[in-house]
């Protein structure tokens, strides 16, 4: 029995994470970002891989900042790395301040009005709390607007109580190396933080880190590159892949024409050809858009998707390749090597991101290196 199969068991996939990968990519960027600090963002569990182990491995590997995106993420993170700090992404929850310290989180403060009741929780405890304020320099989604900059230049004094502090914001295109936006989105956060407080400040994502030293900051948090997403597109990808996810070929057949595959009759075969139908579906994260654009890997060769991504199943053209290697309970290589989670994604008109945190809950999972 293989290794994969024996991880398999009694699931229709099996979804292996190299951990030793992940911390690979962690040091590349943490080189990259140096002299700043590196940290790493574990929002939605981790990408879809898993915050728990994947942080126990990035601690490991050196990391000491993490960020995730809600407060019970948070919170799950901290039970399991208690040493490090955790950065909330989404803010402070209204009435909600006393969680975040009972669990030695960090909110990102988003506006005024979360800064006065972060500052006077801290007061109410008698001890200042840290604080991250974002300052919105052009994304128009989270953190504080120009204005609302002004008033706190106007009167710092709202924040008696938040310290240690660190100025953060996002860049809205740092994937595109020539869009002037990010370098107009630098001036505008340098002029800001002219005239508040000096603070230690964080504005480099997983892109960010490869626009040059300006974009450094103190603190960088990238995220997507560290599960293998490349950050700089149209450029040769600069991570080590983390993701590989093999389904089982639970049926082949013979067709010929007219025959038509799968949900309304999408697909007409023009020939006399050979089906392989493989256990995975968009319940599992692969999107329905890629159904007549997507392929899979068999043994070495590429097999097309045919006819719709149904929920469970797919139906992938095997006729080039030897029977004996598409045979039922072989493996189709649906994420890999040779298809990254970008390719992937562009065949189904998306992103890597979205790629990674769709993936479902019915694979089995293996992780290798790594602490588990």
């Amino acid at each position: 029995m293989t290794s994969e199969a024996a991880a398999l068991g009694r699931a229709g996939a099996l979804l292996t994470i190299d951990l030793d990968a992940v911390a690979g990519n962690w040091r590349r960027l943490s080189a990259r970002a140096a002299p700043a600090e590196c940290g790493a963002v574990l929002k939605a569990d981790g990408y879809g891989l898993g915050a728990a182990p994947v942080g126990r491995a990035l601690f490991a590997a050196g990391a000491r900042s993490f960020f995730v995106a809600h407060l019970e993420e948070g919170i799950a993170l901290r039970a399991v790395l208690p040493e490090p700090r955790i950065v909330v992404l989404n803010g402070l929850l209204p009435g909600l301040a006393a969680d975040y310290a009972a669990h030695d989180l960090i909110p990102a403060l988003n506006d005024l009005a979360e800064i006065a009741a972060w500052a006077g929780h801290a007061r109410a405890l008698g001890t200042a709390l840290p604080g991250f304020v974002h300052l919105d320099t052009g994304m128009n989604r989270l953190g504080l607007a120009p204005e609302d900059q002004e008033r706190l230049a106007a009167d710092p004094s709202v924040l008696d109580g938040v310290g240690p502090i660190a100025w953060m914001t996002h860049l809205a295109c740092a994937e595109e190396a020539g869009n002037p936006m990010s370098r107009e989105q630098l001036d505008r956060f340098r002029k800001a933080i002219a005239i508040l407080p000096k603070a230690p400040v964080s504005i480099a994502n997983s892109s960010g880190l490869f626009l040059g030293p300006d974009f450094r900051g103190d603190l960088a948090r990238p995220g997507a590159a560290l599960y293998g997403i490349n950050p700089t597109p149209g450029r040769p990808n600069p991570m080590a892949q983390v993701v590989r996810l093999q389904a089982r070929i639970l049926q082949t057949r013979r067709v010929d024409t007219p025959m038509t595959v799968g949900y309304g009759a999408a697909h007409r075969v023009e020939g006399p050809a050979r089906l392989a139908t493989i256990a995975v579906g968009y319940a599992d994260g692969l999107p329905r858009a890629a159904s007549g654009r997507g392929a899979v890997r068999i043994a070495g060769f590429t097999a097309p998707i045919t006819g719709r991504i149904s929920m469970d199943l797919i139906t992938v053209d095997v006729t080039h390749i030897p029977e004996a290697l598409a045979a039922p309970s072989a493996l189709a290589e649906v994420i890999g090597p040779e298809l990254p989670p970008d390719r992937v994604a562009e065949s189904a008109g998306t992103i890597g991101y979205e790629i990674l945190t769709s993936l479902g809950r019915r694979y089995a999972r293996r992780y290798l290196g790594g602490t588990e």
